[in-house]
């Protein structure tokens, strides 16, 4: 059962129905063999519409939609989280942040694994700070590290603090890296990526309403992470990475990068460049599932 989904709780078995509660969904309401066990590749990212918006190009870049088409949401009895379906793929939202896309990934892999899904690869795509890279780029993240730079996962189970691995598939990133150099459309790189649990203070950001240090002190400091190998920052990478290793899934984080954090905390390319910003991910997954399915 390598190929399959490995659950790491044994208590699962002995419960008679699974209800996915933020998902609306549970397995003596619904067939999930007949609804997902075709399912090959999941992406997730943070905003409900933005994952609806790639389940539209998917489906049309694989020829089993149309312009125009309607896709429902299959959590639509819930607003935590929103997914869609077409053909071998799943979309699903996860929010903003690490427990957020936690009880997301928690629901989703017991729904894989109810499923009996196989050979599952499951992709983040989303947006990120960039560092050292101009704006638009995208990072294939090589391993996520925490703030201060150590690639893992420190959580607290029953008071006691576990430590996991955020190593992701190395040879994922480079399929993934192959197919940016066949669109030729944007400049991507293989870097890793720091999560980090704010937004603001987190990040070393000068513009948040508490900040108690200087600009030396965080330009120094996002130096030290460029050296380190960081290429992006964002709020999901690390328990993302954990879960899947966890899980035994593939995985990879493909994240652009909106600004560049060395020159400034604040986005200030206008709507329309952000938009076009935002697709290069979508670009480059969908290109990926379109290569896997011989679609190319």
């Amino acid at each position: 059962r390598e190929n399959f989904i490995h659950l790491c709780n044994p208590h699962l078995e002995k419960m008679k129905e699974d209800i996915l509660y933020h998902f609306a969904l549970g397995t003596g309401t619904h067939d999930f063999p007949t609804l997902f066990g075709d399912v090959k590749f999941v992406c997730v990212g943070g905003s409900p519409s933005r994952m609806k918006a790639f389940i539209a190009y998917i489906a049309e870049e694989l020829g089993l939609g149309s312009p125009g088409c309607d896709y429902p949401n299959i959590c639509a009895g819930t607003d935590r989280y929103a997914m869609y379906k077409v053909g071998p793929v799943l979309s699903v939202s996860h929010g903003m942040g690490i427990p957020s896309i936690s009880i997301m990934l928690h629901e989703l892999i017991k729904l894989l694994y109810h499923a009996k899904c196989s050979d599952i690869t499951i992709i983040r795509i989303g947006t990120s700070g960039g560092i050292g890279l101009e704006p638009g780029s995208v990072v294939i993240t090589r391993q996520s590290v925490d703030a201060t730079f150590k690639p893992q996962l420190e959580q607290v189970v029953l008071g006691k603090t576990v430590i996991r691995s955020t190593n992701l598939d190395e040879q994922l990133a480079k399929e993934l890296m192959q197919c940016s150099k066949e669109i030729g459309q944007f400049n991507t790189v293989i870097g890793n990526t720091m999560c980090t649990l704010d937004f603001y203070e987190g990040q070393g950001r000068l513009d948040g309403a508490i900040c108690l240090y200087d600009e030396e002190e965080k330009l120094q400091y996002l130096k030290n992470a460029y050296e380190s190998g960081v290429r992006n920052i964002e709020m999901e990478s690390s328990v993302f990475a954990a879960m899947c290793n966890l899980s035994c899934v593939k995985a990879a984080v493909v994240c652009v990068t909106l600004l560049n954090r060395l020159e400034g905390d604040q986005i200030t390319s206008p709507h329309d460049v952000l938009v076009e910003y935002q697709q290069r991910p979508q670009k480059l997954v969908g290109y990926f599932i379109k290569k896997s399915l011989g679609k190319v």
